[in-house]
Formats: C-alpha cells, sequence, structure tokens
C-alpha cells in the first residue's frame, strides 16, 4: 500500500511531465487560432471565395501529409480502414466549407466556439445508450449550449450589443461584426458537428495512434478530392459570365493555414488526447481556446466585450460539461460504446511524433 507522501510525488512527476505538453497545446492553439484570424481578414477584405481558398490550402497541406505519414508503407491498410477514411474525407471537406463560410458571415469568435457544438453527440448517445437520468442531464446541457449560441448570434460577445459592454460606443477602427439570428448560426453549428463527427470517426477507425496518422493523411487526400469538383464548380459556373473568380495571393494567410490551421493543429490535438487526455469538445480545450481569442481579439482591435465573452464561454462550458459527462455506473466495457466527442476511448499505448 503506498503512503500519502509516494502517491503526492507520483502527481507531482506526472505533473511535471505534462507540463511541456501543456504548453505545446497552448501555443498550438493559439497559432491555430492566430491563423484564424488572419484567414478572416483575408477573405473579408478581398472577398475571395471561401471554397477556393480552403482548396488552395488543402493541396499543398494533403502532400505534406502523405510525405510525413507514407500511408503507403508498413503493414498493409485494411478496406475496413481505407474506406471509412475516404468518406471522413467528405465529410471533412464539407467541414470545412461549412465553417469558411460560417467564419466568413459571424465572425471568428462565433466561429470558433460553434466548433465546441459537436458535443451534441454526447446528448445523442444518451438517447440512444444511455439511462433516462443521464439523458436529462445531457438535454440540459445541450439546452445551455443552445443558449450560449443564442447569446453570441445577438452580439454579447462585441461591445457594440453587448449589454455588459463597458464601452459607451466603439472606436471607428473597430472591426464590428452584426448582430445574427440562429439560422445564420446554424452554419458554423453544424459544421462545429461535422468536425465531431469526423472525429469520431478517425477514432473508431484506428486506436493505434501512428495508424491515426496514416489514415488521417488519407482523410485529407480523400477531402481534396472530394472538394476539387466544388471549387471547380464555384470557379467556373457559381460567379456570374461578366465578372470572373479572383483569389488575391496572401502568403501569411495561406501559410498559417496550411502550417498552423490544417497541419500542426492535427498533431497537437493528437498530443493532447493521448497524453493528456484532453478531447476538442471539453470545457479544458475550451478554457484554452476562450484565453487565446481573448489576446488577439485584443490585439487585432475587434469589437470586443469581455465580459459577455466569458459569460458565453461559462454557459458554453457547462453545457459542454453536461452533454459529455461520463456514465459514472458503467461496470464493464462490452456495454455499447459513446459517441460523445468528449470522450476517449480506452488508453493505448502510443508511439512518438514524426520528426
Amino acid at each position: 500500500m503506498m503512503s500519502p507522501r509516494q502517491v503526492s510525488e507520483d502527481r507531482g512527476s506526472l505533473h511535471s511531465r505534462h507540463t511541456p505538453l501543456q504548453i505545446i497545446h497552448i501555443v498550438g492553439n493559439f497559432l491555430r487560432i492566430w491563423s484564424v484570424y488572419s484567414m478572416y481578414l483575408y477573405l473579408t477584405q478581398t472577398g475571395a471565395p471561401v471554397i477556393l481558398f480552403f482548396f488552395c490550402c488543402l493541396v499543398p497541406a494533403s502532400i505534406l501529409f502523405l510525405i510525413l505519414q507514407k500511408p503507403w508503407k508498413g503493414r498493409p491498410l485494411s478496406n475496413q480502414q481505407v474506406v471509412p477514411s475516404i468518406i471522413n474525407g467528405g465529410i471533412t471537406a464539407l467541414y470545412f466549407i461549412m465553417w469558411g463560410k460560417g467564419l466568413k458571415s459571424c465572425g471568428p469568435v462565433r466561429a470558433i466556439l460553434a466548433e465546441y457544438s459537436g458535443a451534441v453527440l454526447g446528448v445523442l448517445s444518451a438517447v440512444l445508450y444511455g439511462r433516462r437520468g443521464h439523458v436529462w442531464k445531457k438535454v440540459g446541457g445541450l439546452i445551455a449550449m443552445l443558449a450560449s449560441f443564442y447569446l453570441l448570434a445577438q452580439g454579447w460577445a462585441m461591445a457594440t450589443y453587448s449589454p455588459l459592454s463597458l464601452k459607451d460606443s466603439p472606436d471607428s477602427e473597430v472591426q464590428t461584426e452584426q448582430v445574427l439570428g440562429m439560422k445564420e448560426m446554424a452554419v458554423p453549428i453544424f459544421a462545429g458537428i461535422l468536425s465531431a463527427l469526423r472525429r469520431v470517426i478517425a477514432r473508431r477507425v484506428s486506436l493505434k495512434n501512428q495508424l491515426k496518422r496514416r489514415l488521417h493523411a488519407i482523410t485529407i487526400a480523400s477531402a481534396t478530392c472530394f472538394l476539387f469538383p466544388v471549387a471547380m464548380w464555384d470557379m467556373i459556373i457559381g460567379s456570374p459570365s461578366d465578372t470572373s473568380v479572383e483569389l488575391p495571393f496572401s502568403p501569411w494567410a495561406f501559410t498559417s493555414t496550411i502550417v498552423f490551421g490544417i497541419i500542426l493543429i492535427f498533431y497537437v490535438d493528437s498530443i493532447a488526447e493521448e497524453r493528456l487526455h484532453m478531447v476538442f469538445s471539453s470545457p479544458r480545450h475550451l478554457m484554452v481556446a476562450g484565453g487565446c481569442m481573448i489576446v488577439l481579439e485584443i490585439a487585432y482591435n475587434m469589437d470586443f466585450s469581455l465580459p459577455g465573452f466569458l459569460i458565453c464561454c461559462l454557459i458554453l462550458g457547462f453545457g459542454i460539461y453536461e452533454a459529455t459527462s461520463l456514465e459514472r455506473a458503467r461496470k464493464d466495457s462490452f456495454q455499447s460504446p459513446d459517441l460523445s466527442n468528449g470522450m476517449l476511448d480506452e488508453q493505448v499505448q502510443m508511439s512518438p511524433l514524426p520528426t
């Protein structure tokens, strides 16, 4: 039997080992959210088409993923792994389209927070597999999440419209967004559900770390192929005949989206999930993203209300916590698995990241 001193020493050593990983997670998420703000300014200032922009970013990203992971090497992948990964590529392509359009119309704060709507899969799992008490608990979390999204749509996170704003009127140089309805917010919310669904599929297809990364390279390549005809349609047929679709080149917008928004964030989220046991739709992940958004909203001089933003994040975090709560009464692992994006499968030994 271990003494309390030994237990405290083990916890201290575990915390010291996790500290560098937590720093990596915070820095990686900050860089990803920074790329989102750069993308938003690029799309709104140039009027560039969202679909064509993401296609141009996915092409080099898929090539880099294939070079890094080499899915054709190693143990051959079965059809039960490749086919779902290709289908997952279609879901990923649809996610990029919906989320990009939501970012352009709703702004970075609403689009990023709407990604956490994937926690509603926890409500679905409770309806299908859970007990009645857990169902009502998760439905309550869903209501809290919807309330948070409604407040975001009404502009509570903006100084211009928030009832908690400390400023009488925003500066003329401030980037001001508009009050939206839930109809407009439905686009990034649906994109968040698609994002959670693609993570669940990837987690179910592969439990081992290296296998997951090889399949992710296939998924991104598949998403690029699915997005190609849509991008061509949007470029050739989607625009009026008397105007031509232009995609102004911005080195920082494209590079940051490719490196930070697509490639780096995948490895950072993998580290958080495997080593820190922190999945995307979780209150801890929301806390990190919220802190990064506060810094960038102030740095970019956006129309931002800190009290309103914190209230929206607190309500959303409570909703995520309730919607992704675990059933502690489970006594064996042979029961039906939970589909919540806020849950982890059984812990497995993971291989290190590629250098």
